[in-house]
Order: structure tokens, then sequence, then C-alpha cells
């Protein structure tokens, strides 16, 4: 096979979805042997055109070549014997098993009718030295941090002979040290011949790692091929938006005096009595975002879980606005001013099959306007509510319009919007009713720069008018600029408290492994 012919070729490739164009005549070329980068915002039509690529979707026009043979994908299972293997976004390994049968898990060899693991040990542990796949195949999954669950995904789809790999933003959710490993890694399997698609909003890292990129914007191609060495990332942000690339930053101070919430000696355990936050106490005044910082699996979501009224809590206490409400339901805290952006919007803040209006109900059913209250002759309330569809339908549509959600309409299921529109219709559904208390666990993550650069001005808005914020976040760069004070999480402890006007990324990244010396 000549060196000219490319890995993928892609051309004209169009993809429509009832109301909407996904993908317009998209033309797109993948040379053998090198990192390609793809760019876009979300809704741009990069998701759809992955999933044509390795046959989750046929596109209604255009053509797939693979090593110049031209291919039409009915499954992913054709893909995948083209060579072509995905890692997404949100990793889909099993915690309970080990690193080698999560690897193996529907390819598993035989021998004699029965799994030859030891087979499957070798060729693994070949895999793992020949691309720098530093991994232990006999440890479980649920014991591996996140950078080490993404190389675990890299070698199951490498074991079933991919040569093409998509990797769909895969430095959401690692620290700088993580990102700087997995690039390695990147290197390593381009040494060896592989072929990589990557898919990213961060650009600095894109014009790192990348040896050609292609942007696309508002489901068509907008640059092909750009050499890394004669772009920045204003001008990809530019190709991609239409505007400056934005950055997380506050201005001046809006902290007041008055604290909002106060976490005092937190301490909660598991069932077996394993420690998951060990006496955590910090405040958020009105005006203020306080940032926590970890790598993930540290503490967060257990810390949010308490101070929502979703997890019990064994030792210590949450006060808010001067009460003490350790012992308060969710809902009561919702009624009462607290707004939550959960982690992973698809498994806690959306029912994707529902509409958006619907969803616009979601965790706000008692309070207006989504609900009216049932009142009993003589004007007794009767202590119940129920939906005002007109009501919520009305505010969907006020959020859609002041939170630029876009969609064809409030009728259609939120899994028809893109990540950054599924975002701000949380984000603006949280906004409503004006909550004195934000809980934002990675408001950005997975969303494009545009979508970003609105959330943080939301944020900021709402910092001005005296919302008090708590911020987690994978994204250190938007942890230091977004946040008026700034703690680190490690191991169930706060372990510092750093500067956020003084400190770099590097710096947060080796306190949040549990590195000392840190300002």
């Amino acid at each position: 096979m000549s060196d000219d012919v490319p890995a993928v070729r892609l051309t004209s490739i169009t993809k429509r979805f009832p109301g909407v164009v996904a993908n317009r005549d998209i033309d797109l070329t993948i040379a053998r042997g090198e990192v390609h980068a793809l760019c876009g915002e979300n809704g741009a039509g990069k998701s759809t055109l992955m999933k044509i690529l390795y046959g989750m979707q046929r596109p209604d026009q255009g053509t797939i070549e693979i090593d110049g043979d031209q291919v039409a994908f009915r499954s992913p299972a054709d893909a995948i014997e083209r060579g072509i293997g995905m890692v997404h976004q949100h990793f889909k390994l099993a915690d309970n098993l080990t690193v080698l049968e999560n690897v193996i898990l529907g390819a598993e060899p035989r021998r004699r009718g029965r799994i030859d693991f030891s087979a499957a040990r070798r060729k693994i542990s070949e895999m793992a030295r020949s691309y720098g796949l530093r991994v232990d195949p006999d440890v479980l999954v649920e014991t591996l941090g996140v950078g080490d669950r993404q190389r675990v995904e890299i070698l199951k789809v490498l074991y079933r002979g991919a040569r093409i790999l998509i990797l769909d933003e895969p430095t959401a959710v690692l620290v700088p040290q993580e990102v700087d490993e997995l690039f390695a890694n990147l290197r390593e399997l381009k040494a060896e011949g592989l072929t990589v698609l990557f898919i990213s909003h961060k650009l600095d890292e894109v014009l790192n790692v990348a040896d050609s990129i292609s942007v696309i914007r508002r489901g068509t191609t907008v640059a092909s091929r750009l050499d890394p060495s004669t772009v920045t990332s204003r001008r990809l942000a530019e190709l991609m938006v239409g505007s400056e690339l934005p950055t997380p930053e506050l201005r001046e101070s809006t902290v007041t005096e008055d604290v909002q919430l106060e976490v005092d000696g937190l301490t909660l355990r598991d069932a077996g009595d394993r420690g998951l936050i060990e006496d955590v106490s910090f405040s958020i005044r009105r005006g203020e975002i306080v940032g926590i910082a970890g790598v993930e699996g540290n503490g967060q979501s257990e810390l949010i879980e308490a101070i929502m009224g979703l997890r019990p809590v064994d030792v210590g206490s949450v006060a808010y606005d001067g009460q003490d409400i350790t012992h308060w339901t969710t809902r009561r805290r919702r009624e009462a001013g607290v707004a939550y952006i959960p982690e992973d919007r698809h498994r806690h803040g959306l029912v994707l099959e529902g509409t958006l209006w619907e969803n616009r109900v979601l965790g706000h059913q008692t309070q207006r306007p989504n609900s009216r209250r049932v009142l009993r002759r003589g004007g007794v309330d009767k202590g119940g509510a129920w939906t005002d569809r007109k009501g919520a339908r009305a505010d969907t549509a006020r959020i859609v319009r002041d939170y630029d959600v876009r969609t064809p309409g409030i009728e259609v299921p939120a899994a028809a919007l893109s990540g950054g529109n599924q975002q701000k219709l949380i984000v603006g559904r949280e906004m409503s009713g004006e909550p004195k208390l934000l809980i934002a666990a990675h408001p950005t993550r997975g969303i494009d720069v545009g979508a970003q650069a609105a959330i943080w001005e939301y944020l900021r808005q709402a910092r001005a008018a005296g919302l008090a914020v708590l911020l987690i976040s994978a994204d250190l760069e938007e942890l230091i600029g977004m946040s008026d004070t700034l703690h680190v999480i490690f191991r169930g402890r706060f372990v510092a408290q750093v500067d956020p006007g003084a400190v770099t990324p590097q710096e947060l990244g080796s306190a949040m492994t549990g590195a000392e010396s840190t300002p």
C-alpha cells in the first residue's frame, strides 16, 4: 500500500435528523501514522461524524474510505473489523473486574473450550510494553485512578486489533501530569505506526500533540489539515466559534461578609467504616466562588452529596443561612434556595428521553412556575402541588432564549441537544428562582469554548448579584481563574488552601496528588 494513501478519508458526509442537519458536506482526511485533531464547538457535528466513522450511524450522503478501500459500516463491529477503535469520553469499564478481564471482555481467547488467561496476560503485557501503557493486568479497575483507567480503555481497543484510534475528549478528566503521560503514550502509538484521531476542546493541547488539525463549525468543514506550527489557539477559536478564545477570570471582588454556607468538621464513612470525608471545614460567603481542586475520587462527590442531603452525615454539621440543615431533606434544601449542577449531566441532571420543558421541572417540581398549589374550598391549602405545564413550558422558552440553548423547540427530547446545549439548559434551570447557593460540579465538562464562555459569564453575573458558589472542576485553569478561594482535597481531607492569583496549574496539580510545598 502506498504511503500516500490516507488511513481515513471522509468525503461529502451529510447526516440529517428531524429539524436539523448535523453534518453537511464534511471532508476529512487523516494520514497514516499521525495524530490528527478534530476541533469544533458542541453542536458542530463532531459526535455525529465520529459515530458515522465508528459504524454507530450511517450517513445520508458521502463516502468513507479506510486505507483506500470504500466501506459502508452497518455497526461498530464492522468498524472494529477494519481496525478502528474508539475510546469514549465516559469510560465503559466494569469496576469489579480486573484490568485483564476488562480488556478481553467480549473477545476472550479460548483454549479447549476455556478462557486462556495466560495467553491474554502475555498479549496484554506485550502491548503495554510496546506502547508505553503501564498497567498491572491483575488489579481491580475500581482501585485505579482516572489516568490508569484511560490506559485500560486504550488497551481494550488495541487488543481488538485497532490501528486507527478515535479518542473523544481524552484529557477532560486528567490533571496536567496525566495529560503529559497520555501525550507520551500517543507518541508511542504513532511511533508504532498507529493513527490517532484526537477530539478536543482544549486548543493548547491540540497544538501540543497534533500533527495536523481540522475544524468543523455548524456541521461543515471550515479548515482542513492545518499545520499546528502555523496557527495559534486564538486562531483556532475564531475558526470554531467566530470569536476570540475565552478565558476563565473573575473581575473585581464581590465577596461580602455574609456567610451563606458553613461546613464544620464534616466526616463521612462508607458501609465498611472506611473514611470518605475526614474532618472537612470551610465556608462560602455571598458573592464568593469557592473552588475545590482534587483528582477525581478523592471525596468531592461525597462532599457534594452531603451538602445536598443525598448522603447522611456521620460527624459534623452543615449550616445554611445561619440554620443547621444537616438533617434536612434534599427537597427542603432545594426549596430554601440551593441549586445544583451535577457532575454527570446524563446520569443525574437530565432525563434524556424527556422533553426540554419536562427537564426544566426536574428538582423543582414543587416550585413556581412549575407547580401550582392545590386549595380546598374556602382557600385552605391542601399541602399538595400539581405540575403547571403551561407555566413550565413558558419558563423553558425563557431559559432557551436567555441562555442561548440551541434547539428546534422545547418539545424535543433532551437527547437531541448537543452536550453544550444540554449543559446550558441545566444551568438555566438551576439559576432560575433566584437561588442563594449554587453547587456547581464540573459545570463546563465536555463542552466547547463558546458554551464554556457563556457559563463562566453566567457564574460571574450570579456572583456579582450575591450568589454563593461551590465550584468543583477537573479543569485547573477554570478553578484558578474562577475562584475567590481555592481548597485542595486529597483522600477525603482538605490538605491545602492556595491563592488563585498566585498558584500555577502545575503547582495545583502537584498538591492534588499529595505533593508538598505548594503555595
